[in-house]
């Protein structure tokens, strides 16, 4: 079993982007502008956004960080990111989800302009990944295990993947890219969910199992086959009274029993986290060369 190390590969992604964010510099060109707007004192939020905000200074980036209390108006959000649409020195704009119930998160995704779209929600950055147009934002999540499965040279080419979750921000958009034709891609895969039927069976055909399905510790040994690789992109606190903050964080996958079966696995923490944070980065730097 080898552990496939986020923080490892982001770091060796990052270090790439501050040797590019130089040349910029030296060469008197913009240099990269993303961003992020927090609402309310959600504290994985606030530990995301600080992430981000970290990785930015880090490699040279201008980050911008805009806090709003948890009563802000819908509207006052969206003036705020209609300004920064129209704020030339700004590249990519993220706001942190989720967001209070009072604020139509939808509303906010499109009303941010896609050029500016670096964590690839929007409706038509989507469509373009689904039709492997490279002028867009994929989603940061999946585009970051992409680039995790690359780097480390994981072998995809007709394979067959399991992803457990269809939402928009990992499962579906997951499933699309690992079936492109591309490398890494060139799959065959099959999407599971809470109402599948056989989904023990299902997994243990899988060559690569993508755990996406927010249910701690859900895939167990028996339903994974020897020697398949697992990306785990859960991450939830539980209790754990050993630990000084009284909690750990545990993924979607019960990582102790599985991992002695597979031949790559993802840790939580430091697997697919600080690969979002790496791809989030490749986006905001793409969207300033191509804001020129």
């Amino acid at each position: 079993m080898q552990l496939l190390d986020g923080k490892k590969t982001s770091q060796a992604i990052l270090d790439r982007l501050k040797i590019d964010v130089a040349q910029r510099l030296a060469s008197g060109k913009k240099i990269p502008h993303l961003a992020a707007i927090l609402v309310g004192s959600n504290g994985a939020s606030q530990t995301y956004v600080n992430s981000k905000v970290k990785a930015c200074n880090e490699i040279g980036f201008v980050s911008t960080l805009i806090e709003y209390e948890e009563e802000v108006s819908e509207m006052k959000l969206l003036d705020k990111i209609q300004e920064l649409n129209e704020d030339m020195s700004v590249d990519g704009i993220l706001v942190q989800l989720p967001l209070p119930k009072h604020i139509s998160e939808r509303k906010v995704i499109e009303a941010i302009s896609v050029s500016k779209d670096v964590d690839g929600f929007h409706p038509e950055n989507l469509g373009k990944m689904v039709l492997s147009e490279p002028e867009g934002f994929v989603s940061a999540t999946p585009y970051g295990i992409m680039l995790l499965l690359e780097f480390n040279h994981i072998s995809t080419k007709g394979k067959h993947a399991v992803v457990l979750g269809r939402s928009h921000i990992v499962g579906r958009p997951m499933s699309i890219l690992l079936s492109n034709n591309s490398t890494p891609g060139n799959c065959t895969v099959t999407v599971c969910h809470s109402k599948t039927e056989n989904l023990k069976e299902i997994c243990q055909q899988a060559d690569i199992i993508i755990a996406a399905i927010g249910q701690p510790e859900f895939l167990k040994a028996d339903m994974v086959k020897e020697g398949a690789v697992v990306i785990d992109v859960g991450i939830t606190r539980v209790k754990d009274s050993s630990k000084k903050s009284g909690y750990k964080l545990v993924g979607d996958v019960d990582f102790e029993n599985v991992a002695p079966k597979c031949s790559f696995i993802t840790p939580v923490p430091g697997g697919v986290g600080p690969m979002t944070i790496a791809a989030l980065m490749k986006n905001t730097f793409k969207a300033c060369a191509e804001n020129e």
